[in-house]
């Protein structure tokens, strides 16, 4: 979605989504109103974060506003990421390519299996006991 030099996109990992917007500025992320070094504690989630404008050079050029609920913060890192690689290829259609190669336009469909019933764990089982 675009309305004059402000793109939209929606980013999901696992049980995360993140809602991104994205306008032209100086390279300013906000996460959930907080700064993304604020937001993600580890050094590796905001590199996560930040690895689609790494790959097509755009740090310092856009300023992020990003809604991240559901899921854990590492789930979250990814969907900033999805959500931030979809925002920059609606606006800069060319940079698909780059972006696809590197995976950042996939939705990493994984999520966690659920527990059954009867046993211990998705799959883990009870412990046999012949006698």
């Amino acid at each position: 979605m675009k309305a004059e030099n402000r793109y939209y996109a929606t980013g999901k990992r696992k049980n995360a989504v993140a809602r991104v917007w994205m306008t032209p500025g100086t390279g300013k992320i906000l996460i959930n109103k907080r700064g993304i070094k604020e937001y993600f504690a580890r050094e590796t989630l905001e590199m996560i974060a930040r690895q689609p404008l790494a790959l097509t050079g755009s740090e310092g050029l856009y300023d992020f506003h990003v809604l991240a609920d559901g899921g854990g913060i590492a789930g979250q890192a990814g969907a900033v990421r999805h959500g931030i690689a979809k925002a920059l290829e609606t606006a800069n259609p060319e940079l698909r390519t780059p972006l696809k190669r590197a995976g950042f336009l996939t939705r990493d469909a994984r999520k966690k299996e659920r527990k059954k019933y009867g046993q211990k764990g998705a799959r883990a089982r009870f412990q046999y006991s012949k006698r």
